[in-house]
C-alpha cells in the first residue's frame, strides 16, 4: 500500500514539473532504475522463495514400512482433527511435528499424508531456500513461506494448512555455530517467532512439519514444548515393512509367476524406502531391456545387486586379475557359508561400481544388536579373500583394502563395547597406540582360524573360481553343493 502512495506520488510530482518546463528526462532515468533495482531485490528476498502445493494425493496408505511413525503422527494429527475435544480437555494443540530418521525413509510422504489427514492445504520448501548471502533475506522468506500457506488454504477453501520444511537443519542449525555469518541466526529467530505466532483460534491452522537426517545439528529452542512438541522416529523399515512396501510399488506392474517378494524383502536388510522404489523400478528396466512382458524373480535378483552396487561396467580385467578376484570372492564365500551356513545368495565377477566382484548374503533376521562372536565373524568374512589369494596364489593384492578396513571398524567395535581384553574402555582416554595393538591382536587371532577353512576347502574353491570365470555369476546353492560335497 505505502509502495504504491509513494509511486503515484512521484508520477504526480514529475507531471507537475513537466508543466513547470523542466526537463525531467533524469527523473525519469533515475526513477527507472530504482524500480529495476527494487525487482530484482523482490527476487532476492522473499519473492525469490522457491515452494511446492500439491492436492491431496497421497494418504498414509500409499506408505509401507512406516506403522511406529503412522500411528505417532495420527496420534499428533488427532489433537489438529478433534479441535472441539482439544478445547474442551484444555489441551494445547500442537504447533510443530518434527519427522527425522535416515534419506529415503518417506519423512516428505508422511507430511503429505498428513495434510491429506486433517484436509489441509501443503506447502513445502527446503531449508536452503532461506540462506542467502543478502542480509535479511532469510527471514522475509520465513515470513513469505506462512503467507503462502494461509493464502493457499484459503484458495483451496480448507481450514488449516501443513507448512512443511525439508532439510531444517540448515535453517535451524544451533545458534552461534556460523560465526560471522549472522544470517543463520536471524532466519531461525524468525522461524521461531512465526511458530510462536501460530493461534489455534485462526481462522487458517498452521501445522509446521520439519525434516531431518541430524537432529544432533538442531537448535535447542526448536525443540522445546510449544515449537516443535512432536518429534517422530522414521526409522529404515523391517523385513515386514520391505515387503509392503515391495508390494506398494510393484502395483501396476506386470509380475512373473515366479516372483517371490517376502525372498526380495529378506535379501535387502538396511534398503529404505527409496532403495525399495528404485529396486522394482530397476527390475522393470531390465525386463525391457531383456523384451521380457514380465518382470521376473532373475530381474528382482539383479535389480538388488544393482542398486546396492551399481550399474555393470564395460571395463574388463586382464585375465591373471579375473582368476584372483574369482578366488577372492569365493574365499569369501566359503567362509561366510562355513560360519553362517545358507546365508551366501550369489557371487559375481562382474565389475560394479568400485568393486571387481562381490558376494551377496541373505540375512535370515534383521539384525540391531552383535555379539562379540557375531562380530568376530564378521572380521572373518571380511579376511576370506585376502586369505585365499594368500594361500592360493602366494600373495595378496590392493582388491583387499576395503576388507580391512571393515575389519578393523568390527574390532574397533568389540574394543568400544568392552568386550576385548581392554575390559570397559573410555573412548576419548584410549591411546592410539593402544587402540592399534589391540585391534591387530584381534585380526591376528582370526586370521588363523580364516586360514584353516581356507586351506580344508582349497581345491572347492579353485574349482568353483574356474566356473565363476566361465558363467560370471553363480548361485549360493552351487556354493552349499560343492562345500557339501554333492556333485553339482
Amino acid at each position: 500500500m505505502i509502495r504504491e502512495i509513494l509511486l503515484g506520488s512521484a508520477v504526480a510530482i514529475a507531471v507537475f514539473l513537466a508543466i513547470l518546463g523542466f526537463d525531467i528526462t533524469p527523473i525519469i532515468f533515475i526513477g527507472g532504475m530504482l524500480f529495476v533495482l527494487n525487482y530484482l531485490l523482490e527476487g532476492k528476498m522473499g519473492g525469490g522463495l522457491k515452494t511446492t502445493s500439491v492436492p491431496h494425493t497421497v494418504t498414509f496408505d500409499d506408505i509401507g514400512g512406516q506403522n511406529s511413525a503412522i500411528r505417532e503422527l495420527k496420534e499428533a494429527l488427532d489433537f489438529i482433527i478433534h479441535d472441539e475435544e482439544v478445547k474442551r480437555l484444555g489441551i494445547r494443540p500442537l504447533k510443530g511435528i518434527l519427522l527425522w530418521g535416515p534419506p529415503g525413509t518417506g519423512k516428505t510422504l508422511l507430511a503429505k499424508a498428513a495434510a491429506s489427514y486433517t484436509d489441509s492445504a501443503f506447502v513445502a520448501s527446503s531449508g536452503s531456500e532461506f540462506i542467502e548471502v543478502y542480509a535479511g533475506v532469510g527471514a522475509q522468506r520465513v515470513r513469505r513461506l506462512f503467507d503462502i500457506a494461509r493464502d493457499e488454504a484459503i484458495k483451496q477453501g480448507k481450514k488449516g494448512a501443513v507448512v512443511f520444511i525439508d532439510e531444517i537443519e540448515i535453517v535451524g542449525v544451533k545458534r552461534g555455530r556460523n560465526e560471522g555469518h549472522m544470517e543463520y541466526d536471524q532466519t531461525l529467530n524468525q522461524l521461531l517467532v512465526e511458530m510462536d505466532g501460530i493461534n489455534p483460534n485462526d481462522d487458517i491452522k498452521i501445522l509446521v512439519i520439519a525434516a531431518t537426517n541430524r537432529m544432533d545439528m538442531l537448535d535447542e529452542a526448536l525443540l522445546r514444548p510449544g515449537r516443535f512438541d512432536r518429534q517422530v522416529r522414521v526409522d529404515l523399515p523391517d523385513k515386514k515393512g520391505r515387503l509392503d512396501i515391495l508390494k506398494i510399488h510393484s502395483k501396476g506392474k506386470p509380475l512373473a509367476s515366479d516372483v517371490d517378494l517376502e525372498k526380495i524383502a529378506q535379501d535387502t536388510f538396511g534398503f529404505s524406502g527409496a532403495h525399495l522404489e528404485a529396486l522394482m523400478n530397476e527390475a522393470a528396466i531390465l525386463a525391457m531391456r531383456d523384451k521380457s512382458s514380465v518382470i521376473t524373480q532373475k530381474h528382482l535378483t539383479e535389480a538388488v545387486d544393482k542398486v546396492i552396487m551399481g550399474e555393470k561396467l564395460d571395463r574388463r580385467p586382464t585375465p591373471e586379475e579375473l582368476k584372483r578376484v574369482a578366488i577372492h570372492e569365493t574365499g569369501h564365500a566359503v567362509v561366510i557359508e562355513t560360519l553362517t551356513p545358507g546365508s551366501v545368495a550369489n557371487i559375481t565377477i562382474a565389475p560394479r561400481g568400485n568393486a571387481l566382484g562381490f558376494v551377496r548374503q541373505t540375512e535370515k533376521d534383521d539384525h540391531y544388536l552383535y555379539t562379540k562372536e557375531e562380530l568376530e565373524e564378521q572380521i572373518m568374512i571380511c579376511l576370506g579373500g585376502a586369505m585365499a589369494e594368500e594361500i592360493i596364489l602366494n600373495s595378496r593384492s590392493t582388491g583387499a583394502a576395503n576388507d580391512f578396513e571393515q575389519a578393523i571398524k568390527y574390532a574397533k567395535d568389540i574394543i568400544y563395547s568392552g568386550m576385548s581384553r581392554l575390559g570397559i574402555i573410555s573412548k576419548d582416554d584410549l591411546p592410539k597406540k593402544e587402540l592399534s595393538i589391540t585391534v591387530s591382536e584381534i585380526i591376528k587371532e582370526l586370521e588363523g582360524h580364516v586360514k584353516n577353512i581356507i586351506e580344508r576347502n582349497k581345491d572347492i574353491i579353485l574349482s568353483l573360481a574356474d566356473i565363476i570365470l566361465r558363467e560370471e555369476t553363480i548361485s549360493g546353492e552351487l556354493l552349499r553343493s560343492s562345500l557339501a560335497g554333492v556333485a553339482a
